[in-house]
């Protein structure tokens, strides 16, 4: 669990540097902060499920928003017929920043889950 936590550290920091250029740095930055402290503080063996909770909740409302968002996966999927996220860095289109943007909540929530389930195991 350490060794996993440890990767989500470094994954979620990196990620928040990124968002440096970013349109929306003040939202993305503290998002993936969030995450990493939580996931730093799990390395050090102490867990906070309502912490993960809070993490799940506010990363599925906003994924939610993006999936259904005009901009959204869903116009990526059904009106721009799915097409490449990954061809080039920047994104040229608001459906593949919206949909990258969900990509990553997912990956955020994952990553609360599985601590707030390790935590609530280890009691």
């Amino acid at each position: 669990m350490k060794i996993l936590n440890v990767f989500f550290v470094i994954i979620f920091v990196i990620s928040a540097g990124l968002q440096y250029n970013d349109p929306d740095p003040y939202i993305w930055i503290p998002i993936y902060l969030y995450a990493a402290v939580l996931c730093w503080l799990a390395v050090r063996g102490k867990y906070h499920p309502k912490a993960y909770l809070l993490g799940i909740v506010v990363y599925l409302a906003y994924a939610a928003y993006l999936f259904f968002d005009k901009n959204g996966v869903l116009s990526w999927a059904e009106e721009h017929h799915a097409e490449s996220l990954v061809t080039t860095m920047k994104a040229s289109k608001p459906w593949i920043e919206e949909t990258r943007e969900f990509g990553g909540l997912l990956i955020l929530t994952i990553a609360m889950l599985i601590n707030w389930i390790y935590s609530r195991n280890r009691k």
